[in-house]
């Protein structure tokens, strides 16, 4: 058996036959991880020369399979909900809002539309009757659509009235829930539609009704003792009418009016000072926080301005219109449903905000900003739309990139049509990734739609390059029918471990518990794996289809067409120079001339013709020594055409036609990178690059921590928008939010009354909780109840010590009297439920102002019945509701003294304002402060949590730091393995982890610049950046690390060889994401286009500058060489060392060399003076051969086995 030749021997461009595709390995003289690559790589070999072979069929199932996932995008369901999207899955927030739902259902009570008036010029006090003026005409204006305010308001308490004529007055006039400071004065009345009719008098209307005058009139003819007495205890008064007018000169203000005889303007601070009430003065009273912003104070704390007015109107919810309206005969005939009901109150909505944005002329002092629930789910919903034209300008844009950058004159060499077809199946994968995702049930959000196809283009597309580039570089002599298969050989690894990495970083990036970033994270982890299928399996086929038609000799991009170009170029090594010498310092010469092929009839050979008195011109002077120069680089050198047949001129190549990102690498920007240090200057520029780095990574330290925390809506909604105005002048003037304490069941209620009110003053004197005015009780249900209870019993002590109730008999005392009697019998015992002597031994509240734990159910009960008022201020909530009961003091009979008591409370709530939250920082020592105190509480036995927007959507920032810092330290782990497991050489995988970490971290730094805050977008970029980094890294790692010789030299030619799909790559990216600039939404192009970009910009600098910098000075060792060289990449090669001494003749020695040398030069002809004939001995169609010998390191000219031609499309 022959051995093998040795390795100086061999050509650095030589290529050996097809072998099989395992490696056959010289015992003991391979490391295993160069075995098991090699391994990997004979696998992808096999992979891609079975894709050429059969790529008509692959491409068309390829094409089939991901066009029918792609058909999955039509079940896509875009989520828009803002608990579904924002709220942590699996944290004590989803637990407490599934366990709220559980109990109350899945709606709000209500929604609120708000109104928000501020004066155009800055800091103009609103405080006068001309602003009011205009606060009532736009709320006026709003709320007259086409549905009557009145039928669709959220009403807080109606009272249940035996007498049938009353109770309809009541539901036609009873007023809706409008929190306005219009109700200061009588104009708020204008506000409460609504109407009733009595014979003798004119219409009914909040404007004209006193009621404590119509109770008078009514008296004689109905029994009203109980009404009379709702509306003593709601502290009702005269309503409206008892207030000033705003403008007492009104012909319909009220006689009633304080100022209706003075005719004297009221002061309006003076009366807005502490707040206004609604009809009820006790349980409707609208603080100044809700009202006014911008307030301004005397010394004595008098209210002197204000710069903002804003009222809030309630409304129904869906299910509450719809069983309103259900079976009434306004909505008989329209098939009324919930669904429908929704409807209505979206529209509804809509058209009051529109209303009010126009009721004002633009001329006017004030300007409105209005708002509803409905505004909110239109911004979400035009958020999560996909723009249509922005995704088909980014898709052209990147097809017009692609189709110019790999387009060349030479149409042998153009690729135009690849790349059209490469971005073509990246957007394919794209769309069947996202299909994939609709049909495993993955939602879609903002991020999905708006960001998504732009960032996956643009990283699929780098794989798309990168194949390309190596497609064209197929080292000389590699058989046609293993074209693809090499390319993937030499590029598969890098790009299994660019994929593999990215899908790592989305799926490691799904760890961030946010259920919007989760799914997004989990859809790019799917569409970066169908990318990669689509690259690694169907983008060869297409290559191998355009291999076919270049062998054909078709035109790029129009392949109907037959090419033109009857020149082609070939490269001749070596060729005898005129005085037979070699120049110094090169170890190979190749010598690139235009020649002209065509075959001769007599002989049946291919004849190629050179040029009169053409001469071979020696490669330009590398800066890095001969080393670097190879003819297997990715230079391509395209000839200028001869300039008349009569001159004899020099066959070089034009200088800008030579030029290319490959030969600026290698001819300029490595030398500039690696060179080591002149006596001029004592710094190298790996110094500099290190010490810049360096500089850069501590100012990015630095601006980490200005990083901020938080995302407010404003950030979110585009702007210039009016709905960002209306937003920004909440944020800035009402920044007050709406909270409850919600106690759950597992404790006894009865028992548990201390433990309530000291979680109640716990939570009240929390810094960020609005307190009620000192001469208000707090605002909450067990207050409400033992108020009540204590109203009763004082009834009852008058009523007793008068005798008008006595131990047998209660129907001479008052209603409340006659409660207090009912209830102080009961004794909770079911054998004997009553007890006469407790009445006069027992009180309802005792003097620790605790209720009998034995009364306290059935006290619930009767006092829910009773006082619909108060139990609708206090937004108790209970759950299992308490049974209802109806009160008849004139029914004497044992059966009405039993009072059924409410089941064990299962839910209740305490409701809260906070105010003054502005920065995450507020909103965390807010939600802090309050788990404290749920937690002291539960320590009492009494299980409670906080419920309100702050604590669904800001918790998170409780733990997001944390979060994130474990998920990118597991990522870089995970990182770290991966490329240690592909690379087989950890050294190498801990430089890219290092460089990876210095890319986040400058990353996040930056963003502190630039006053990007840190939400849960930011941070699935954080991580996701540790994954597309990748892309910029490992490709140079590798080269370097399969390269051989010095550490400058090995660096050197890894940036050769991957600097320009590296480049074309981070361009791509950079195109892809450019349609993300045009946005609507400033919070894309912050929070998207530019981190984005300062990612791709970061990962080019740290890929192609310090990288190779890093690897030059501690970049592992060579790998060793296998024993058969076919199975390394041609850059992996060692180069002969130059010939030492100029003049040293390259002369054949030994028998086998001086053999091989004849037998080459027989087949070729010296170069006449008129031209000249070489003969390759080949068929007609066949190439031309290329031949390459290469001085051993004592002089000779190694062996040559049997000279391969070069393939007919392989590149100069």
């Amino acid at each position: 058996m022959a051995r093998p030749p040795p390795l100086g021997e061999l050509p650095p461009g030589y290529t050996p036959p097809a072998r099989p595709a395992t490696p056959q390995i010289l015992a003991g003289s391979l490391k295993a991880p160069l075995w098991l690559r090699a391994y990997f790589q004979g696998l992808l070999f096999s992979l891609g020369c079975g894709i050429q072979r059969h790529c008509g069929k692959v491409l068309f199932l390829g094409l089939l399979a991901f066009g029918a996932l792609a058909l999955g995008l039509r079940v896509a369901i875009i989520e828009t909900d803002l608990e579904q999207l924002w709220v942590e899955v699996g944290s004590r927030v989803s637990q407490e809002l599934e366990y709220t739902k559980e109990k109350l259902g899945e709606e709000a009570a209500y929604t609120s539309q708000m109104l928000i008036q501020t004066p155009r010029q800055e800091g103009e006090n609103v405080l006068t009757p001309e602003a009011l003026d205009l606060h009532l005409q736009a709320a006026l204006t709003a709320s007259k659509v086409s549905w009557d305010l009145n039928k669709i308001c959220y009403k807080s308490g109606v009272p249940l009235i035996e007498n049938g004529m009353i109770e309809r007055m009541i539901e036609k006039l009873f007023p809706c829930v409008i929190l306005t400071p219009l109700d200061c004065f009588w104009e708020g009345a204008k506000l409460q539609g609504g109407s009733a009719y009595l014979p003798g008098r004119p219409d009914i209307q909040w404007t004209n009704l006193d009621p404590e005058q119509l109770l008078e009139e009514l008296g004689p003819f109905a029994s009203l003792e109980g009404f009379r007495e709702l509306l003593d205890k709601a502290q009702v008064g005269q309503a409206y009418v008892g207030r000033p007018c705003l403008h007492p000169d009104d012909l319909h203000c009220p006689p009633s009016a304080p100022n209706h005889h003075s005719k004297q303007a009221p002061n309006v601070a003076q009366e807005l000072s502490g707040g206004c009430h609604g009809f009820s003065h006790k349980f409707m009273h609208w603080q100044e926080e809700l009202l006014l912003g911008g307030m301004a104070r005397d010394p004595q704390g008098q209210l002197l301005r204000a710069e903002a007015l804003q009222s809030t109107f309630l409304l129904m919810s869906p299910r509450q219109l719809y069983e309103h309206f259900r079976g009434d005969y306004q909505t008989h005939d329209i098939g009324w449903s919930e669904e429908q009901a929704g409807t209505v109150l979206q529209a509804w909505q809509r058209r009051f905000v529109q209303l009010a944005q126009e009721a004002l002329p633009e001329n006017a002092s004030q300007q409105i900003h209005a708002f509803s629930s409905t505004t909110l789910d239109d911004i979400l919903h035009a958020f999560s739309e996909v723009s249509a034209a922005r995704v088909a300008g980014g898709y052209l844009l990147m097809l017009a990139y692609a189709c110019v950058t790999m387009l060349r004159w030479d149409c042998a060499q153009s690729q135009g049509a690849v790349g059209l077809a490469g971005v073509l199946l990246v957007a394919l994968a794209v769309a069947s990734g996202l299909g994939l995702c609709a049909l495993l049930g993955i939602a879609f959000n903002a991020a999905t739609t708006q960001v998504l196809p732009f960032l996956a283009l643009g990283i699929g597309v780098d794989d798309i390059f990168l194949l390309a580039h190596a497609f064209t570089e197929a080292p000389p002599g590699t058989p046609l029918q293993e074209r693809t298969g090499e390319c993937l050989r030499r590029t598969g690894t890098g790009v299994t471990l660019t994929s593999v990495n990215n899908m790592v970083a989305f799926f490691m990036a799904a760890l961030v518990p946010i259920p919007a970033l989760r799914a997004f994270s989990l859809q790019a982890a799917i569409v970066v794996g169908c990318n990669f299928a689509a690259v690694m399996l169907v983008f060869p086929a297409v290559l191998s289809l355009d291999l076919q038609r270049r062998h054909c000799r078709r035109l790029d991009v129009l392949c109907c067409f037959s090419s033109p170009c009857s020149a082609r170029v070939i490269q001749i090594l070596p060729q005898e120079l005129g005085n037979g010498t070699v120049p110094v310092g090169v170890a190979h010469l190749t010598a690139t001339v235009q020649a002209f092929a065509h075959c001769e009839a007599s002989s049946q050979h291919v004849v190629t013709i050179l040029p009169p008195q053409a001469h071979l011109v020696p490669p330009p002077s590398d800066p890095l020594g001969s080393e670097l120069f190879s003819p297997g680089g990715s230079t391509r050198d395209l000839l200028g055409q001869e300039e008349g047949t009569g001159q004899k001129a020099a066959c070089k190549s034009l200088p800008c036609a030579r030029w290319n990102l490959a030969h600026f690498a290698r001819s300029q920007f490595a030398p500039l990178l690696l060179q080591s240090p002149t006596k001029l200057s004592h710094l190298s520029p790996q110094a500099v690059v290190l010490a810049l780095f360096g500089a850069l990574l501590g100012l990015s330290l630095y601006g980490a921590t200005l990083v901020q925390d938080g995302l407010a809506l404003t950030d979110v909604v585009p702007r210039g928008t009016k709905e960002h105005a209306f937003l920004s002048a909440q944020l800035r003037y009402f920044s007050l939010y709406e909270v409850a304490l919600v106690t759950q069941g597992g404790f006894d209620y009865a028992h548990s009354q201390r433990a309530l009110f000291d979680l109640h003053q716990r939570f009240s004197s929390l810094k960020a909780v609005l307190p009620p005015p000192a001469t208000q009780a707090p605002r909450t249900w067990l207050h409400y109840y033992r108020s009540w209870l204590q109203g009763i019993q004082a009834a009852f002590d008058q009523d007793w010590a008068s005798g008008r109730i006595t131990r047998h008999s209660y129907r001479n005392g008052s209603e409340d009297g006659a409660l207090a009697y009912k209830l102080l019998v009961q004794t909770g015992d079911a054998q004997e439920p009553l007890d006469f002597s407790q009445l006069t031994t027992k009180k309802l509240v005792d003097k620790e102002g605790l209720i009998p734990p034995e009364l306290f159910y059935m006290g619930l009960t009767v006092w829910v019945s009773s006082d619909p008022l108060g139990l609708a201020a206090s937004q108790a909530n209970f759950y299992p509701p308490p049974p209802e009961w109806l009160h008849d003091k004139y029914d004497t009979t044992g059966e009405n003294l039993r009072i059924p008591a409410a089941q064990p409370l299962e839910f209740a709530q305490f409701p809260f304002l906070l105010r003054g939250l502005q920065k995450t920082a507020d909103f965390v020592e807010a939600i802090e402060g309050a788990r404290a105190a749920c937690a002291e509480a539960g320590q009492a036995g009494v299980h409670a949590y906080p419920s309100g927007s702050p604590f669904l959507f800001w918790e998170q920032y409780l733990s997001l730091r944390r979060c994130f810092l474990l998920a990118v330290c597991i990522l870089l782990l995970c990182t770290f393995l991966v490329c240690a497991l592909l690379l087989l050489n950890p050294w190498t995988a801990a430089l890219i982890v290092l460089v990876l970490a210095m890319m986040t971290v400058e990353l996040f730094g930056i963003m502190g610049f630039l006053g990007i805050k840190l939400s849960a977008i930011p941070v699935v970029i954080l991580v996701a950046s540790i994954g597309i980094g990748v892309e910029f890294t490992v490709h140079v790692a590798l080269g370097f690390l399969t390269a051989q010789g010095s550490r400058n030299l090995r660096a050197a030619r890894a940036l050769e060889r991957t600097f320009a799909p590296v480049t074309d790559g981070a361009i791509s990216t950079l195109l892809g994401l450019l349609m993300l600039a045009g946005s609507n939404f400033d919070f894309i192009v912050r929070y998207f286009f530019v981190v984005l970009t300062i990612l791709t910009l970061l990962g080019l600098l740290h890929g192609l500058v310090l990288l190779p910098v890093l690897l030059s000075i501690l970049g592992p060792p060579p790998e060793p060489l296998r024993s058969l060289l076919g199975h390394l990449l041609p850059h992996q090669l060692p180069m002969a060392p130059a010939t030492s001494g100029l003049g040293d003749c390259v002369q054949p020695r030994g028998e086998r060399a001086a053999k091989a040398w004849r037998s080459h030069s027989g087949h070729m002809k010296s170069l006449g003076s008129s031209g000249a004939l070489l003969k390759t001995g080949r068929t007609p169609g066949e190439p031309c051969c290329c031949c390459h010998l290469i001085p051993s390191p004592d002089g000779a000219i190694g062996d040559l086995p049997e000279i391969h031609t070069k393939p007919p499309l392989s590149r100069p």
